[in-house]
């Protein structure tokens, strides 16, 4: 026998067996499909963060591939899908995931819940179309206007999932005008009528309800959540006013929206829920002006997000950070933090980019850059109120254009009272006067550490109006390289450690800087335009310690009695 020539055979059957072990082992495993768009493309936006934050990563999915079709499904926008979403969600979460497409057609359907690891994909001309039977959306226990209640299930929703996705070319229709009441100042006359004449009932002569169980709802409610509902009968006398957000994801991890538009949404459009890595990137997102609590983003008590590339036209805030309200999200203790918002446009809007007034758990560590606002009611808009609690910090805001602003170009409201900011002035709404000022509690929201740099603002009703607590100032905010032209000049209350640099502002009608009990108030190269004789008033038994830069001349700053004059120098 040859030993040499057996040992040698013997090692090239052992290279065989386990190569072709290897094979069998790959096959076993599912293939994994590469994300169109690569997370290294999106590495400039961590450059120079003024904080730390992991990057986020697009969730990959198995190449696994099935059509709507496949199950029964039928575009042409008469067909009920909801049976076919949900057995082709299932086929593929059998697989361990995969996208599910659909092709071009009008894809009418009930609610669709999510499964991990899926890609729901629109093609070009594909409409997912939401049933307008309220009949089709149960109750569910969740979470709207940062409280724990229930609302009526959403046309989208998933809950404690992982790598999940809406992407494509696309649109996703909420049907929302079925749920949404109007008010007839908001529309044209012809439009009324025409609602009118759809059905539902009347509250008062100006304000519409799709029906009595809506308008009931409307009366029971507490900033839009009904109170007092102590028993499933309860609940389902007002259920047509539990209209829901149409996109819910909650407890989900690694969430990617991309490139489909989104649109008339029964209460908010977009809801990120204590998410963790979350994309959104070139997506529209759209609703009528006259859409009430239509925000198109509210992210709340998220961690990880990049909000990118999409632009934003609805009927209340567009870009807005949340993280519960009051007792219940206290308890909760979420914060939004990390999140870069860039290269982002809002049309109409109650605000461009918001915080609150829900931010009971804290926001944190947010980056807006890039943006532009157009017609917005505001631009910047920060809100919250007495019982919130909540720290909001970090902000950091650069490189932002707005034009035609509403109200104003830059708003801190601590005394938020629901209405928009427009609305507040059509009102006549003041802050009330302080006859006692509170303790500080864990009730009390504190605004700290903000800094806008590179804003320039043109056609705005007001500037700025930064309207803290006595209790709780708004605190260290930094505005630096700002322009803003508007009918009326910029107002600091209740605020402390105010810096301002390089700042240009240009009122047509008032003093450029109206400052009430601030502490600690620097600024350094003011420039402005006034038709009135003096461009700076000082009031408030609580101001000191303001510094004006040299360029302000004394005979043109007006001081109030109630003010020490050693508090102020240049």
């Amino acid at each position: 026998m040859n030993l040499k020539k057996t040992n040698s055979t013997m090692k090239h059957f052992s290279l065989a067996l386990a190569f072709m072990t290897g094979l069998l082992s790959l096959s076993c495993q599912q293939p994994r499909e590469s994300s169109a768009t690569t997370d290294a493309q999106f590495d400039y936006l961590y450059e120079n963060l003024p904080f730390e934050m992991n990057k986020v990563a697009y969730p990959v999915f198995p190449k696994n591939e099935v059509m709507i079709s496949d199950f029964g499904g039928k575009g042409d926008g008469t067909t009920n899908n909801t049976k076919a979403f949900a057995e082709a969600f299932e086929a593929l979460s059998q697989k361990g995931g995969g996208k599910l497409i659909v092709p071009a057609g009008v894809w009418y359907t009930g609610p669709i819940v999510f499964k991990s690891n899926i890609n729901l994909y629109l093609d070009k001309s594909a409409i997912i179309l939401f049933s307008s039977n309220f009949d089709d959306y149960p109750l569910v226990t969740t979470v709207f206007e940062g409280l724990d209640t229930k609302r009526c299930q959403s046309p989208i929703s998933g809950t404690n999932l992982e790598n999940i996705a809406i992407t494509g070319q696309g649109t996703i229709d909420g049907s929302g005008h079925a749920w949404r009441p109007l008010k007839r100042g908001k529309v044209t006359e012809s439009h009324w009528n025409k609602v009118l004449a759809s059905g539902g009932v009347l509250k008062r002569d100006d304000y519409w309800f799709p029906s009595e169980k809506s308008l009931l709802g409307d009366k029971q409610a507490d900033m839009n959540v009904p109170r007092n509902m102590n028993t499933d009968e309860d609940w389902l006398s007002v259920k047509d006013f539990l209209r829901p957000v149409m996109v819910s994801f909650i407890e989900c991890k690694n969430l990617l929206l991309e490139g489909v538009l989104f649109q008339n949404s029964p209460s908010w459009n977009l809801h990120p829920l204590m998410c963790e890595n979350v994309i959104i990137n070139n997506v529209q997102v759209r609703n009528p002006s006259y859409a009430q609590n239509g925000d198109g983003l509210d992210l709340e008590s998220c961690k990880n997000a990049l909000i990118i590339n999409s632009t934003f036209d609805v009927g209340d805030d567009g870009i807005c950070i949340k993280s519960g309200k009051d007792a219940d999200g206290r308890r909760r203790a979420r914060p939004t933090e990390n999140v870069i918002v860039d290269n982002c446009t809002v049309f109409k809007g109650h605000g461009g980019f918001v915080v609150g007034s829900e931010m009971s758990g804290g926001a944190r560590n947010i980056v807006v850059r890039n943006c532009q606002f157009l017609g917005t009611d505001v631009g910047l808009r920060f809100k919250s109120r007495r019982g919130r609690g909540g720290v909001v910090e970090n902000i950091y805001v650069s490189n932002v254009t707005m034009v035609d602003i509403v109200t104003d170009s830059f708003l801190f409201d601590l005394y938020y009272g629901g209405k928009s900011a427009s609305e507040v002035l059509a009102d006549g709404d003041e802050t009330p006067i302080e006859t006692s000022i509170p303790e500080v509690n864990e009730e009390t929201p504190a605004f700290r550490n903000i800094y806008f740099k590179n804003v320039t603002s043109r056609n705005a009703r007001r500037a700025m109006f930064f309207n803290g607590l006595p209790e709780m100032n708004i605190s260290n905010i930094n505005i630096e390289d700002v322009t803003v032209t508007a009918q009326y000049g910029a107002e600091f209350s209740e605020s402390t450690d105010i810096h301002l640099k390089n700042v240009s502002i240009h009122p047509k009608s008032g003093a450029p800087l109206v400052l009430k009990n601030v502490k600690n108030f620097d600024v350094n190269n003011f420039t402005y335009t006034t038709n009135e004789a003096k461009a700076i008033q000082i009031e408030g038994q609580r101001t000191s310690n303001v510094k004006l830069s040299s360029e302000i001349k004394k005979e043109q700053v007006t001081i109030s009695p109630q003010v020490n004059t050693d508090m102020v120098t240049w």
